[in-house]
């Protein structure tokens, strides 16, 4: 079964957002994060990653990079290809999938919208903090 291990949180001071969430319910920092699209914080409770990002360049969502709230989630499966395959088929949109290439670099997410428009990623690695799957 596939495993829900990411939660994105958008948030215009993720110094703040973070700080909070660590005060609250003790959730470890993992990373500072700083890319071309977001930067932020990894945060982690030991199973789920929580990103805190503030987004720069791209709007995934189409409500403008000032949004505040959750963004997407993510979860890990067992064969990115196969589940790609079985999304398309029910009908999910993929918006991003990126090359061959990039697999081989570590962590990617293959990026799909559900029926209702609610962004969502796929991946068959964890994110930094989060629990793999289960061996089987």
């Amino acid at each position: 079964m596939a495993k829900l291990r990411h939660l994105a949180l958008a948030t215009n001071d993720p110094d703040k957002t973070a700080e909070f969430y660590k005060g609250a319910f003790g959730f470890q920092e993992i990373r500072k994060i700083n890319s071309d699209l977001a930067h932020g914080y990894f945060l982690s409770d030991g199973t789920l990653n929580i990103a805190i990002l503030k987004f720069a360049k791209y709007d995934q969502l189409g409500k403008g990079l000032d949004y505040v709230g959750l963004h997407h989630f993510g979860v890990v499966v067992d064969d990115v290809d196969e589940c790609v395959q079985k999304l398309e088929s029910i009908g999910a949109a993929c918006f991003l999938r990126p090359p061959a290439e990039e697999r081989a670099k570590g962590n990617f997410e293959v990026k799909f919208r559900g029926p209702d428009g609610v962004v969502f990623d796929i991946s068959d690695r964890p994110w930094p903090g989060s629990e793999p799957l289960p061996k089987p």
